[in-house]
């Protein structure tokens, strides 16, 4: 698509829930694209209200976002929100725009899948960077090497996802979450081994603390919060 088509009227849903961030964004895509309706969410739930009736071309969208107004925000919903888009939508263009880009390999298949634009731009970019990952988006292209970059042979099942976030988010133990997951503890003790291999996380002759290990290179990876 060429520039002049880029200028012409464009539908832009843009989502962050930090006021100057989001006015920071406005500006800019305003001054890029003087032509286009852009209008904005603070909440997931704002955003799904909004997206039946406007019909975006492009959402630009935070991970770390509140559900609902006076809620805490947090990756999980933006996660969860991006991954049912997706499914929903499968030829809307995105563009992630967020300092916490390394939690989006928990949704990476989705990603691959995804028949869309999708771009990351991590906040610490430089606008006129920002605005070509936008153009990029538009244009129905996929950029997502520097996500790439950071997970590189990371390849993480949903039902470990899981079971981390049942470990470290709930604090559940091991028999609790088989009876969540509605699995065996067997296959609880599986998918341990299976997430600490993808973790580098092995046995140190009792030296160290496996699980609590995993809890850190999973918060490292990005994987839970």
């Amino acid at each position: 698509m060429s520039n002049n088509l880029l200028q012409q009227k464009q539908k832009i849903l843009v989502i962050d829930d930090h006021e100057t961030v989001l006015k920071g964004t406005i500006y800019a895509l305003k001054e890029h694209y003087p032509e286009a309706e852009i209008r904005t969410a603070q909440t997931a739930q704002q955003l799904l209200e909004q997206l039946p009736s406007f019909k975006p071309d492009l959402v630009v969208m935070d991970l770390s976002i509140p559900d609902k107004v006076g809620e805490h925000d947090k990756s999980d919903v933006g996660i969860q929100l991006l991954k049912t888009l997706m499914q929903q939508h499968p030829t809307l263009n995105f563009t992630v725009q967020s300092s916490y880009m390394k939690a989006l390999v928990r949704i990476k298949p989705t990603i691959d899948a995804h028949q869309g634009g999708f771009t990351v731009a991590d906040k610490s970019l430089s606008t006129k960077e920002m605005l070509k990952r936008v153009d990029w988006a538009l244009q129905g292209l996929t950029y997502t090497k520097d996500l790439k970059a950071m997970h590189s042979g990371l390849e993480i099942k949903q039902d470990w996802l899981t079971l981390l976030q049942l470990a470290f988010e709930e604090e559940l133990q091991d028999k609790e979450i088989a009876k969540r997951m509605l699995v065996s503890d067997r296959t609880v003790r599986h998918y341990w081994t299976k997430v600490q291999d993808v973790l580098d996380v092995y046995p140190d002759e009792g030296k160290k603390n496996i699980r609590i290990q995993t809890e850190k290179r999973a918060r490292e990876a990005g994987l839970i919060d």
